[in-house]
């Protein structure tokens, strides 16, 4: 059995859980942290979501003119702990689904966020980019929740 690779990427909030994870599922939130202008050099289309267990989301996005559509599916919502989707972007060239798994812990004074991004077995080269592009989701996170 092959082993799927994983990107994990850690962060540290001045805040309660519940607006961390909260920011995961609004997608007023999402087009300020995980894509839009304020994080990237690029265009909102539409961002839409079904913050349930099995709900969808679809979140599109326009760059240097060319059109992203990142999709997936809730797995696992435990508010305010843990939260598991299915992530893919319809226009990569080998449209590979893979898992990110969130779960966010309380600390003194706020809390800390673990996010894994699970890949398939043959997908190592994109590990480092991953970390990279959650990273900096992360790290804009921090910054507008304060």
């Amino acid at each position: 059995m092959k082993l799927p690779v994983i990107a994990t990427v850690e962060g540290l909030f001045s805040v309660p859980p519940e607006r961390v994870f909260e920011a995961f599922l609004d997608t007023k939130m999402i087009g300020r942290f995980m894509f839009g202008p304020e994080v990237r050099e690029e265009e909102i289309v539409s961002l839409q979501n079904e913050p349930r267990v099995g709900g969808s989301f679809s979140y599109v996005v326009r760059r240097q003119g060319k059109t992203f559509s990142h999709t997936g599916e809730y797995i696992e919502i435990d508010h305010p702990n843990r939260l598991v989707f299915t992530w893919a972007v319809k226009e990569d060239p080998a449209n590979i689904e893979s898992r990110i798994d969130i779960e966010i812990l309380p600390v003194i004074d706020g809390c800390e966020l673990t996010l894994m991004h699970e890949m398939p077995h043959g997908q190592e080269e994109f590990v480092e980019k991953s970390k990279i592009a959650w990273g900096k989701m992360i790290d804009k996170l921090t910054e507008i929740l304060g």
